[in-house]
């Protein structure tokens, strides 16, 4: 038994070696470690964008290593923040989020950064004023979402005439994204003149826009046309419309282009939907903090393309 104690005395020396606290500055292979934090993976376009960010990392296993979460649904916020502390104790170096509240993640995300650790906001952006209040700069890398729900609604205008009335089915109302894809539904609708009669929330997900577009249907019987603010709510509209009998009276545009709208699109049954390019959406961000990492670049801001889809 004494033949063991300076080997277990090395042993603790060893271990009280490894520092405390913080990210390290690379993984055991020598390669940073990046997260990737999305949200609900219920929803199509998040599974796409997981599935965009594993092929990235396979074609550049060298490069780094990837770890890729996300939260059951849309509004399980704490779930959230408990991945953004989990990923900070397993030592990642960088954190690409697609944060489900753009105010309520600014709090765990300056906890993240202060540990040394690299923050990239994708998809939905994190609200100004919040990160302001909290002194913490924070890169945005995605989409335009008003420029690219205008565009949308715009091809809609053209179906509809000046006094028509429409409904807009907005994603959570705290989301910048969700903000600004209802704001662009409101230019082109209000340039068109079209009299927007309702705007309720969907909460991004098909079941609850399903009941909502149910029930505008049947409070206002002249509706001609539905606005979601993303391709879920859109499945979900249909399937109303379709119930209530007006397939064909009641046009509908989405937002994000998934695959699961595509036969809607086809048939008529959706107008039309903005691809923002889900499945390199986080690659995008993925791609931006290596750069920074690798001392090539300082964070910075980085618009990503947005794309109109029809029939």
């Amino acid at each position: 038994m004494k033949c063991l104690v300076p080997l277990l005395l090395a042993s603790l020396a060893l271990i009280s070696c490894k520092p405390a606290g913080g990210p390290a500055s690379s993984t055991a292979t020598g390669k940073p470690k990046v997260a990737l934090v999305m949200k609900s993976l219920a929803n199509e376009f998040f599974q796409t964008m997981a599935e965009g960010a594993k092929k990235h990392q396979s074609a550049h296993a060298a490069d780094y290593e990837l770890t890729v979460n996300g939260i059951k649904n849309e509004t399980d916020l704490a779930e959230q923040v408990g991945l953004v502390d989990q990923m900070v104790s397993q030592g990642v170096q960088a954190i690409v989020i697609a944060p489900a509240d753009s105010k309520a993640l600014v709090t765990v995300l300056k906890r993240a950064k202060a540990a040394g650790v690299l923050i990239i906001n994708i998809d939905n952006k994190l609200d100004a004023d919040a990160l302001k209040q909290a002194g913490l700069s924070v890169p945005f890398v995605g989409p335009d979402n008003r420029a690219g729900a205008k565009a949308v609604a715009e091809v809609l205008a053209k179906k509809l005439k000046a006094g028509d009335e429409v409904a807009i089915i907005e994603g959570v109302t705290t989301a910048f994204n969700g903000q600004q894809r209802k704001a662009g539904f409101e230019d082109a609708m209000n340039a068109g003149g079209m009299k927007i009669v309702t705007s309720q929330s969907g909460q991004w997900e098909m079941e609850k826009a399903n009941g909502i577009a149910a029930g505008i249907l049947a409070a206002n019987s002249n509706v001609k046309a539905l606005l979601c603010a993303n391709d879920n709510m859109a499945l979900g509209a249909a399937a109303a419309v379709q119930s209530a009998g007006k397939t064909g009276q009641v046009q509908i545009v989405g937002f994000d282009n998934i695959a699961a709208l595509k036969p809607l699109l086809a048939d008529g049954r959706v107008l039309a939907t903005c691809d923002q390019h889900g499945d390199q959406l986080a690659v995008f961000g993925i791609e931006a903090a290596l750069k920074v990492l690798k001392g090539k670049t300082t964070p910075a801001d980085q618009q990503t393309p947005v794309d109109v889809v029809t029939k």
